[in-house]
């Protein structure tokens, strides 16, 4: 993974075993929130084995660049390792907000510490995920004004970072265009 300085540069990298702590370092990720050709969004909700907010509903997939690797680069590579899609499923993909930066502590104390620029994608007519139990618990196709009624209404039960995104108005409205 890439680490950060507080000004979004890179200063390094290291195995991502050993970033997620209780001192998590600055570093860079994405979040990518995937409408389908019918403008309905892919929700995800995460595998209860993963290390940090497991069970939790979130947006459609998140990921960190690797080194050299664009943030478009790493969303392409994400969607098929994480959800199964295949090859150029995934088009446009849209910055939208492209400085959001959050930090969150999970309930077992593990850190999130993230410059975290936020994607909307379109998913190619057809497309169906196939995604990877070891990541995904569940995942459901949501209208995105369901989406927003539901986190508006009910913050707890979805991942921090989907809360703080979409509290952004920019975000609301790049997913109900």
């Amino acid at each position: 993974m890439v680490l950060a300085d507080e000004h979004g540069e890179p200063t390094g990298t290291a195995p991502k075993a050993t970033i997620h702590t209780g001192d998590t370092p600055l570093h860079f990720a994405f979040s990518c929130y995937l409408l389908d050709s019918d403008g309905r969004l892919l929700m995800t909700r995460r595998a209860l084995s993963k290390k940090t907010w497991p069970g939790v509903w979130t947006n459609s997939f998140c990921g960190h660049p690797g080194p050299g690797e664009s943030n478009e680069e790493a969303v392409v590579r994400r969607s098929i390792e994480e959800l199964g899609f295949a090859p150029g499923a995934v088009g446009q993909i849209t910055p939208v907000l492209p400085d959001f930066r959050y930090r969150a502590v999970d309930s077992s104390g593990i850190v999130e510490n993230e410059f975290c620029p936020v994607f909307v994608a379109r998913l190619k007519e057809g497309e169906q995920p196939d995604p990877r139990p070891d990541e995904i618990d569940s995942l459901a196709w949501a209208t995105p004004e369901e989406v927003i009624a539901a986190v508006d209404a009910t913050p707890f039960a979805f991942s921090p970072w989907l809360v703080e995104e979409l509290s952004d108005q920019r975000l609301r409205d790049a997913i109900t265009q």
